[in-house]
């Protein structure tokens, strides 16, 4: 009898025990997953969270997050269905999409790019679509000396190549390029290593690079100079905005990288990338 009345006292609390163990993994686990965060979406911002990110969780010990790239409609369309804590967008979301909160992180522009010698000084919208497709194939037609025009576009899948596309209206399809590149040191090393060239690039990557000696110059459009501060204030036509998106308010650890990505300690990764830092 006395061994039945033991033996049930071990048996409660070997279960007790165990009951406990269980809340115990479960309690990790969750902890666990709240540590982690899913971002995905545009590779033109990518680079720029990964850096964001990888300072995060310096700061937070613990923290992993997982940055994929897809193109901003998977942003979207993760962050949507919850396949994503966050989604990376490189434009204004839509009206359709209203139903995400976008968090402004950066603002990118876009320039017109020749070589430092070269004696135009601006060029119309028409002008620009005339020579990337072809139209106008020497430099005195628009003010220029008498010499061919190189035509510099980016390759598919680039981020600007799209930008410039849609601000023109005009497809891959109509582009007559003699030389086609790929990042941005690509592109102002192409066009100041030939007179003739005309190209296009991130107007911060632009800058610092005239600044720091190579032979390029930065054409205005539509009458705006062609600087990062007009990118900033919004006055430059060939801009976008770079957005982490979340549907609805964002809760918890997610929370906590949206306010970091889109506060002044982040500043110097989004100049580093040459992105233009939004006004906070």
């Amino acid at each position: 009898m006395k061994l039945q009345v033991y033996d049930r006292a071990l048996f409660t609390l070997l279960a007790a025990l165990l009951a406990t163990l269980l809340m115990a993994t479960v309690s990790v686990a969750s902890f666990a997953q709240e540590r982690k965060l899913v971002i995905t979406g545009a590779s033109t911002a990518a680079p720029l969270v990964a850096e964001i990110a990888k300072r995060f969780e310096t700061q937070n010990r613990g923290v992993r997050i997982d940055v994929q790239t897809g193109g901003s409609s998977r942003g979207v369309a993760d962050a949507r269905a919850g396949i994503s804590d966050i989604g990376m967008v490189s434009r204004a979301l839509s009206g359709e999409e209203q139903d995400l909160k976008s968090h402004l992180i950066a603002n990118d522009g876009m320039s017109v790019i020749v070589h430092k010698t070269n004696p135009v000084q601006a060029l119309t919208r028409e002008q620009i679509i005339d020579i990337y497709t072809g139209k106008i194939t020497n430099w005195k037609d628009v003010g220029g000396k008498d010499g061919k025009i190189t035509v510099v576009n980016k390759a598919e899948g680039r981020s600007t190549l799209e930008l410039f596309l849609a601000f023109f209206k005009l497809s891959n399809r109509d582009i007559k390029a003699q030389v086609v590149i790929g990042d941005n040191p690509q592109g102002v090393k192409t066009v100041s290593g030939n007179p003739g060239a005309i190209g296009y690039v991130s107007i911060g990557a632009a800058e610092f690079e005239a600044q720091n000696g190579a032979s390029i110059k930065l054409l205005p459009l539509g009458g705006i100079a062609a600087t990062t501060e007009n990118v900033r204030n919004g006055t430059f036509p060939l801009s976008r905005p770079i957005n982490i998106v979340t549907k609805g308010v964002p809760q918890g650890l997610q929370k906590q990288f949206v306010d970091f990505a889109t506060s002044q300690a982040v500043t110097d990764l989004v100049k580093e990338q040459y992105f233009v830092p939004p006004a906070r």
